[in-house]
């Protein structure tokens, strides 16, 4: 079984007896954040380790945080869940898609408990949902591989196929056509989030079939060392990788949970806590790229603030039509923009991926 890590002041067993109530001076709100990951240094669930970390230097002792690492998807989720809101805790965050069914599962169980779960869809009195809007970054990261590319070619190292990770490659591909109107993006999945040998082995298939740019949906720096090694260049995940390639480096896709998490628990302990659904991105602050790598030509840099600043001020479409699928239908005409509806349910992807 997996050892629960707890950090803060934790005292006693009384915390808020019902969701959205404030916590009794004398009895800090219990907190528990569950990770898919190592929260390590890096990276996904270390974006929102650092989140829980801004939670507990802010409230002080009127909370008491803890987490749970490496907690796999499925049933193992779901126990690690019943444990929490079986015990002391009454506010759990679940940070990952393959988490949000266990959630609702034990959230319906356990109505004295506030749930906030990561990507997901799914909503409950005492369950809400947040996400974010990571193709937004993918769209610039394609805008740059566009321009730097010698090949026309990109290697995608993939987790999983859900709408969240076919989203960010079909917005990375379409950005990048808009420069190079022939851009190819080359997939591999390795059907888990977190497996640097994996992670390593499809970038080096990727590289082997002509790619010269990188970019993955994984939570490991194996990408970004591979690249650095092969000479080759790269975008990083959730965190900023410059230090594991320091040549390879483009930019990075920085996820940044904190501004959420501290307005939702200051709403839990003031007692305005109701559920909701967010999908926050550049303009809130959710998503941040990190500095330009030595890679990003003038030109490029100057056409990735441009993409940057019309997303934010609503100029710039990531999925605005004409787009087509991989098979040449029209999936998308021209003047229309895809609904964020049908952005959750993407199951296809558009010309020029190849997966």
């Amino acid at each position: 079984m997996r050892s629960i890590h707890r950090r803060g002041l934790l005292i006693g067993a009384g915390a808020a007896s019902l969701a959205g109530l404030p916590a009794r001076a004398a009895s800090p709100l219990k907190i528990a954040f569950v990770y898919t990951g190592p929260i390590g240094d890096l990276g996904y669930s270390y974006q929102h380790e650092l989140g829980r970390q801004a939670v507990q230097a802010h409230f002080g002792d009127k909370v008491a945080t803890h987490y749970v690492e490496n907690v796999a998807e499925g049933p193992d989720a779901e126990r690690v869940l019943r444990q929490l809101a079986g015990g002391d805790d009454r506010m759990v965050f679940s940070t990952s898609f393959g988490f949000m069914n266990s959630a609702v599962r034990v959230a319906r169980q356990s109505p004295d408990v506030t749930f906030e779960q990561a990507t997901g869809y799914k909503t409950l009195a005492n369950l809400a949902e947040y996400n974010s809007r990571f193709y937004e970054g993918r769209a610039i990261c394609g805008t740059i591989a566009g321009h730097v590319s010698k090949t026309g070619v990109a290697g995608y190292v993939g987790s999983f196929p859900i709408p969240e990770v076919v989203m960010g490659i079909n917005a990375f591909t379409l950005a990048a056509r808009k420069v190079n109107p022939n851009f190819r993006t080359k997939v591999i999945w390795v059907s888990s989030w977190f497996d640097p040998g994996r992670e390593a082995d499809a970038a080096k298939a990727l590289l082997d079939q002509g790619a010269d740019i990188l970019a993955a949906h994984t939570d490991s720096p194996a990408i970004m060392q591979t690249a650095q090694a092969r000479g080759a260049l790269a975008f990083g995940q959730s965190s900023d990788q410059s230090r594991f390639g320091p040549q390879a480096h483009l930019t990075s896709i920085v996820d940044d949970w904190s501004p959420y998490y501290l307005k939702r628990v200051q709403a839990a302990l003031d007692g305005s806590w109701k559920t909701s659904s967010v999908w926050l991105g550049l303009k809130d602050g959710m998503v941040v790229m990190a500095p330009f790598g030595p890679g990003v030509t003038p030109a490029a840099r100057d056409a990735a603030e441009r993409v940057k600043a019309g997303i934010i001020d609503g100029s710039w479409a990531c999925f605005g039509g004409p787009i087509t699928d991989q098979a040449g239908a029209l999936r998308v005409p021209a003047g229309q923009v895809i609904a964020d509806d049908a952005l959750l349910r993407m199951d296809w992807y558009v010309s020029g991926v190849q997966a």
